[in-house]
Parts: structure tokens; sequence; C-alpha cells
């Protein structure tokens, strides 16, 4: 494994350089010096010749990059020990798993990352959501998260939320919604059911993690984007974590304050796409596997073939095909998902999506859908964005204003 590693670690360089972007001067400065010098196990040593801090830097930036990138290339999930010249390279030590039963309000049961299915699409968001889980405040602070409605945003910040919480039951841990933070904060205001602005801020100032979502929802809401400036820069000083996440990439996120979008590129930001076709069919069966029924791949191919935008569509419909089969005692076939699922396939049929469009066209070019959103105009972003755009106009009846707004705020005129 060693010498397949050596072979193609500038190949695994690349694509690190690639996928994050990378200026020449970082790539050569941090990632080409790196070295695998032996492998134990799952366990791969790279020597890192730099100093502690230098070592420290890469850990927390390029890690977890570096692991993905290795099994993309060589198919090889391992852990990463970083090591510099001074050290004798050894086995990374095991972390400790503590068992017990997780009672907290605001999580969900059901999302973990044993009921998290891993795709292309997401394994980034994974990877990044699991690292801050077994480190939290000591990595990625904060996690942005990003992507569309239903591809598993929520469910990775209850993941990270219940994964530490197993290993830590002392934590203080809450999950709230961008409205219910701006509710409480004019709840406050108005001293309604005697809160105070004094204790809502303790409330959001002395947590060990905050998970907050759909931070979209802020925008043009000044007071509530002030205070949680003020709790983010609490919580970051006291060394605390903090997840978020959004449908778009924050930089983009209009009406929002730029100290609060400066903020959010301080720790680390990762995209979800929507799903692949064999993607889908993935979690159809490990959904119905999670309610004790086996679902035979050519129905999980064609439910998968039918609904496209998210993961959210996809367990919706198998609710359906499941209650219907229950309630008419029937076996799960293709016949009896077609019966179940009707009136959802009509509407599909009948309807061509701004979401599909966008999905379709960046499949073909081999871009990611955040692309069509994105402020970026090399041309082989731009051509696509263009021609899916165009496809927006002749395929739906969206007008010109709500595609521009569709495709990341662009004036009409653009479109």
């Amino acid at each position: 494994m060693l010498e397949q590693l050596k072979e193609n670690w500038e190949k695994i360089l690349d694509n690190v350089k690639e996928d994050q972007d990378l200026s020449d001067v970082s790539f050569n400065t941090w990632l080409v010096p790196l070295k695998p010098v032996s492998v134990e196990g799952n366990v791969v040593t790279i020597l890192c010749p730099v100093n502690s801090i230098g070592l420290e830097y890469i850990d927390k930036k390029y890690k977890i990059f570096i692991q993905v990138a290795i099994e993309e290339v060589i198919g090889f999930k391992c852990e990463l020990h970083l090591v510099i010249p001074e050290e004798k390279a050894k086995k990374a030590p095991k972390k400790k798993v503590v068992d017990a039963d997780i009672i907290k309000a605001n999580l969900n049961p059901r999302y973990t990352f044993d009921t998290f299915v891993v795709g292309s699409n997401n394994k980034m968001a994974h990877a990044a959501s699991l690292a801050v889980a077994e480190s939290p405040a000591e990595i990625y602070n904060p996690l942005f998260i990003y992507g569309g409605v239903g591809l598993g945003k929520t469910h990775l910040m209850h993941s990270i939320a219940h994964f530490i919480l197993k290993n830590n039951p002392d934590a203080k841990v809450l999950y709230v919604t961008c409205e219910t933070f701006t509710n409480e904060l004019i709840d406050a205001i108005r001293n309604k059911n005697n809160i105070t602005t004094t204790e809502f801020r303790e409330k959001y100032r002395t947590i060990d993690v905050l998970l907050i979502d759909d931070i979209q929802f802020f925008s043009g809401k000044s007071r509530t984007q002030e205070e949680f400036f003020y709790a983010f820069e609490a919580l970051i000083a006291a060394r605390k974590q903090i997840i978020i996440t959004s449908d778009t990439y924050p930089k983009e996120i209009s009406g929002m304050d730029d100290r609060l979008t400066s903020r959010f590129d301080s720790g680390l930001t990762v995209a979800i796409e929507p799903p692949e076709l064999e993607m889908r069919v993935a979690i159809l069966i490990k959904k119905a596997g999670q309610e004790g029924i086996q679902l035979s791949d050519d129905v999980a191919f064609f439910v998968a073939k039918h609904l496209r935008s998210n993961v959210r569509e996809l367990e919706g419909a198998l609710r359906k095909i499941l209650a219907f089969s229950r309630f008419h005692g029937r076996d799960i076939t293709i016949e009896l998902t077609k019966e179940a699922l009707k009136d959802l396939l009509s509407v599909q049929n009948r309807q061509i999506s701004v979401e599909n469009i966008q999905k379709t066209v960046a499949d073909f070019f081999r871009i990611k859908v955040a692309d069509m959103y994105s402020k970026r105009r090399p041309a082989n972003i731009a051509r696509p964005r263009q021609i899916a755009m165009y496809l927006t106009k002749e395929l739906t009846q969206k007008s010109l204003p709500e595609i521009g707004e569709l495709f990341g705020g662009r004036d009409h005129t653009t479109v």
C-alpha cells in the first residue's frame, strides 16, 4: 500500500489543490513537501518537514482533505498521522467511545452518523462533520455547511451533537433554527414570558456547542444579526464549537452583515450537492432497512430515476410506498410502487423544476451545482450557467427576475 501511495501521491495532492481551489503559493508551501513514509493497518504516517506550528496548521487545514483524496484516488480509507522530522512515526491513538443514552432537547434521535448515507455528493461535509464531532472547537470552527433543501445539512448537525453528547454527556449543546433565535430575541426585547435580554444573551453565550440552522433567514434582520455576532464572538473566544447551515455559500447570502460573513469564512465551509442516481438508490435501500423492510434493487432504481431533487423527497416517497404496502397487505413491487406514487409521479412527469435543470446541466459539464449560484466567472462555469438559465426560461414559467434570483441573485438583464 505504501508503494501505491507513493506512486499516486502527486495525483492525490493535485486533487486536494483542485477541490480546495488552492493558490500555487499555498500548494507549494504546505502540500508539496509532504511525503508518505509508512502504512500500518489503516494508519498512514505523513512526514511534514515543518515546525510544530506548521504541523498544527496542516493538521487543521488540510489533513481531512488529504484523507478524502487518498480514498478517491486509490480507494484506501485511512487515518492520517502527521509527524515532523524529529518525531518517530507511530500509530495514531484510538479514540475512546463512551456508551451512554442520549436524551437532549431539540435533537432528532434518528439523525446520527449511523443513519447518514455517505456518497460523492456529501463525502467532504460528512468527513468534516465527523472531525468536528471528534474534536469540538479544536479543528474547524465554525463549520459552515451549505446546500439545497432536503440534502442532509440538518442531519449532519444533529449527528455531530449526538456524537459529542455520547462522549461527553455533560456538554451543553443547543440546536436552534434561525426563526427560533429571532423569536426568542423579540420575546426578550419585549420582556415576554419573563425573559430578559440579559438572560437571552447568557443562554447563547455560555453553551459548549451551538448548532444554528438556515442562517440565510437572518438576511435583512440587523438587530438579530448583531445579537448573533456577539454570541458568535463570545463562543469562539471561549473555544466553544459553532456549526451553521445555509442554502447558500456564505458570501452570497444577501442582506448579511459583512462582519458575519467574514467570521463564517474563518472556519471551514463545505457543500452538499444533490445525490447521484446510485446515491439515491443507496439512500432508499438504507432507509427501508431502518424500517425493517428489504427493498429490492429494481424498486429502488425505479423510484430513484423518477425522484431526483433531494433526500427529503425520497424519504417521503418511501413512506408512501411502505404505508400503501401495509394497508393493502401486498409485497412491494414496481407495480405497487407506481400505484402508491401515482399522484407524485404524475406531477413529476408534468413539471420540470429549476433544481433539476441546474443539476442536469451541472452533471453534463462536470461542475458543482453550487457553481450555478456562484459569483465566479471562468468559462467552464459561466457557459453551463448560461445554458441552465436559457433552459429554465424555455422549459418553465419563471420570469427573468425569478430566474436571476434562483441563479445566485443575478439581475434580470444578466439573464
